[in-house]
């Protein structure tokens, strides 16, 4: 029921009518001042309200509704809802700070990369951090106690200058590397640094600059939302790098490859005919194929793969999937077949993965920085009813 005149009173129950609310939520409204009350003339045991007033707390409800419906579209749609000028995609094609990636990544090194993302005029080669364990395989476990042993004793981000800042995240990167077996050679490039330290110097350095160079951002993903979400709170670097680094580490993230190498290592031990097969008999996903944000193809996996031949099997795999599904591999294919191809050891993937991605990481706890904004979604409660008294009234 619509009420016809501003000047009206009404009811209770057109009231409740009106809001769709028990009155006991009106008497609160009352109780708070959002709505005026005078005892009905026709008969003083009960109250009349005001129209004006209950039109213009229904608007407000229905604005807050909206904003809400914005909001949770917002978070959980498709679309970005943060200003960036670090990465994004067009016609199929993946750019950072204008440049496109895959060009880019022809000649780029990771460093190099990194001053483009931070926006560094300048920026200090990563730094060697002496291993206080002996050389081994790429293992994330050091990774992630070095990094939460920088967290205890990080400083705040407030109130430094971007040069101090872009020294620390060098420092973190290069830290971060050698924890994943890079060879402790500050004349070295960290491309150069880790396949000399995962012993295929000769072979595979140029692969690996290559690879890091396109795996270094992918615009707003979980693990850099993550990562913005303590930068605008202040926390140290290496906190927003280990609460980053942290979401990345789930499967439907950049955990993905692991998954890929162990379907490329049964194609390996049977064969790719019979690996199709038992997934599309069985209608499953194949994982490392198809990507919804490159329908056409991940344009960072035809780049990497136009640097290596994977080994006879899973070649066919790869022609196989894509000819029979019609869809290409992605960059978590692509990298899991090139650990295949060259033999490299333990954690190898997500070293290189995450390795890479923390330069995209840290770019985006420097751009939330300089916001100057604390991201904090408001919750959209849906559990019980709130059955409290407001003020001791009921």
């Amino acid at each position: 029921m619509e009420p016809k005149n501003k000047a009206t009173w009404l009811t209770l129950e057109d009231v409740q009518d009106y809001l769709g609310v028990r009155a006991q939520t009106i008497y609160a409204y009352v109780s708070r001042g959002l709505i005026a009350s005078h005892p009905d003339p026709q008969n003083i045991r009960r109250s009349l309200y005001s129209a004006e007033n209950i039109q213009k707390l229904k608007q407000k409800k229905q604005q807050g509704r909206k904003r809400e419906t914005l909001a949770a579209n917002t978070l959980f749609g498709t679309e970005p809802s943060i200003p960036t000028a670090i990465s994004t995609f067009a016609r199929g094609r993946l750019y950072y700070r204008g440049k496109d990636a895959v060009n880019f990544a022809k000649e780029a090194t990771l460093e190099e990369t990194a001053r483009l993302l931070w926006d560094a005029e300048t920026l200090e080669a990563f730094s060697i951090q002496e291993r206080d364990y002996p050389p081994c395989p790429p293992d994330r476990t050091h990774a992630f106690v070095a990094l939460a042993a920088a967290t205890a004793t990080g400083h705040s981000t407030h109130g430094r200058t971007p040069r101090v800042l872009h020294a620390e995240a060098a420092r973190l990167v290069g830290h971060l590397a050698s924890t994943f077996g890079a060879e402790n050679n500050p004349s070295l490039l960290i491309h150069q640094r880790l396949a000399k330290g995962w012993g295929k110097e000769k072979d595979v350095a140029d692969i690996l600059r290559k690879a890091m160079v396109l795996l270094a951002d992918h615009e707003l993903t979980s693990s850099a939302f993550a990562t913005r979400i303590a930068a605008s709170n202040g926390a140290s670097l290496p906190a927003c790098l280990l609460t980053g680094l942290a979401t990345f580490t789930g499967p439907l993230h950049g955990d993905a490859t692991p998954r890929v190498k162990a379907l490329l290592d049964e194609v390996e031990r049977s064969s790719a005919e019979q690996v199709v097969n038992r997934y599309l008999s069985s209608a499953l996903p194949i994982p490392g194929f198809g990507h919804h944000l490159y329908p056409d193809g991940d344009p960072r996996a035809t780049a990497l793969l136009e640097e290596f031949e994977p080994p006879d099997e899973i070649a066919r795999f790869i022609e196989k999937v894509t000819t029979l599904t019609g869809l290409y591999p992605n960059i978590d294919a692509v990298l899991a077949a090139l650990v295949t191809r060259y033999r490299l050891q333990g954690d190898a993937a997500f070293a290189l993965f995450s390795v890479a991605r923390s330069v995209g990481l840290l770019a985006h706890a420097m751009e939330q920085i300089n916001t100057c904004k604390v991201i904090r979604p408001r919750g959209r409660y849906i559990g019980p009813d709130l059955n409290e008294p407001v003020n001791g009234r009921s």
